[in-house]
């Protein structure tokens, strides 16, 4: 095969991988429907409460407010992997200099990306168990005290899962910046 005929079917080839980047599309617009289901779960969750506000006592309170906090924190974090993964994957966002364009956007890379969503999860995790701890006043609650232990566990699995991507990310940053002094 000529040496031209080579380079020519390698730079295809390298084409057709980087095209391969817009398989992720799909799945991105798959997360802003999943979004949404969490926009219709936040709005079904307030309205049910809502008829019952004024008999609605302190530890309720809280509970309905740790919930939406709950969703909330889902659908940021979903709004930031939806953003930084598409723009760090896929292609950038062209929205110039909107005035709503949030301060983050383009400033995320992978690294970042993964420390939010281990942050985001060990967030969540948190109310969820504290959601759970409050249900303990609760003589009619039920809670399983077996569930409860595996909550507390899987939630310290978490924060030490994010301590420890912290830390890795923070030898790698340190050993870049090694190199890059030795190489100077």
């Amino acid at each position: 095969m000529p040496d031209g005929t080579a380079r020519d079917l390698e730079t295809r080839f390298e084409r057709l991988l980087f095209a391969a980047r817009w398989l992720l599309a799909p799945l991105y617009a798959g997360m802003a429907l999943a979004l949404a289901a969490i926009l219709v779960a936040f709005v079904r969750e307030l309205a049910g409460e809502l008829g019952q506000l004024p008999e609605l006592t302190g530890e309720h309170a809280i509970l309905l407010s740790l919930s939406l906090i709950d969703l909330s924190l889902a659908g940021n974090l979903l709004l930031v992997v939806i953003f930084a993964g598409y723009e760090s994957f896929v292609s950038q966002l062209r929205i110039g200099e909107h005035e709503d364009r949030p301060i983050w956007l383009g400033t995320i890379d992978f690294a970042d990306l993964k420390l939010k969503v281990i942050a985001s999860i060990v967030a969540i995790s948190a109310i969820t168990l504290l959601r759970s701890f409050l249900l303990l006043a609760d003589a009619t609650a039920g809670v399983d005290a077996t569930r409860l232990l595996w909550m507390v566990v899987i939630q310290l699995t978490f924060v030490v899962s994010g301590v420890l991507l912290a830390l890795m990310d923070w030898i790698s940053s340190r050993s870049r910046n090694r190199q890059r002094d030795t190489d100077r």
